[in-house]
């Protein structure tokens, strides 16, 4: 393996360096023993320096590592966030349709109750009416048939006594459902408030 210095030259080159042919000889070993110190100096440097980078390199590994799982971890939670958005849209979607349903129903109620109102009013007048009539034909009619027509006149009463019960449970009916819709909006109302807590 060659292994080079930050100053570009190969430290084999500098171990097998030939001897001089020049100098004495005591100068010669000196030489080659503070050469030799330096280049043992020089490989115990770049021995720590392999060491520490092998040591960077396993921190870079971990470091790249834990970097994956915090953008998984970012992943999942954008997704997660996302979600929570959809939800909260889709909730307040139905609230929205709940409420609407709720206003339409309760239209319907106020223009029915109206309507019974009038046609109440309406099968007043015409029982009025009816009892007023019969009164005027006392003087006409005989009294053997005043049982008849009174009777004529009860019956019609009745049925119109029958249609406005009919009227009242169709009222009563429609107040079931809306009271029903209210309790189906309040969990939902309770779930949404929930999850934006």
């Amino acid at each position: 393996m060659n292994m080079s210095d930050s100053a570009g030259f190969n430290i084999e080159d500098l171990i097998n360096v030939p001897p001089l042919k020049e100098g004495k000889p005591v100068e010669v070993a000196q030489g080659k023993r503070v050469l030799e110190e330096e280049i043992k100096e020089i490989k115990s440097v770049s021995d720590s320096l392999q060491k520490e980078l092998a040591t960077l390199q396993n921190e870079a590994c971990q470091l790249e590592g834990i970097h994956k799982e915090k953008e998984e971890l970012c992943r999942k939670l954008q997704f997660q966030c996302e979600e929570s958005e959809q939800d909260s849209a889709r909730l307040l979607k139905q609230n929205k349709k709940s409420d609407e349903l709720l206003e339409q129903y309760r239209c319907e109620i106020q223009e029915f109750k109206l309507k019974h109102r009038k046609q109440r009013m309406k099968f007043e007048n015409q029982i009025h009416q009816l009892i007023e009539q019969h009164r005027n034909l006392h003087s006409v009619f005989t009294p053997e048939m005043l049982p008849d027509e009174i009777g004529s006149a009860e019956n019609i009463k009745s049925q119109l006594l029958s249609a406005e019960q009919m009227k009242l449970a169709q009222l009563h009916h429609l107040n079931e459902e809306l009271e029903e819709v209210k309790k189906q909006k309040q969990p939902r109302i309770t779930v949404a408030q929930t999850q934006e807590e």
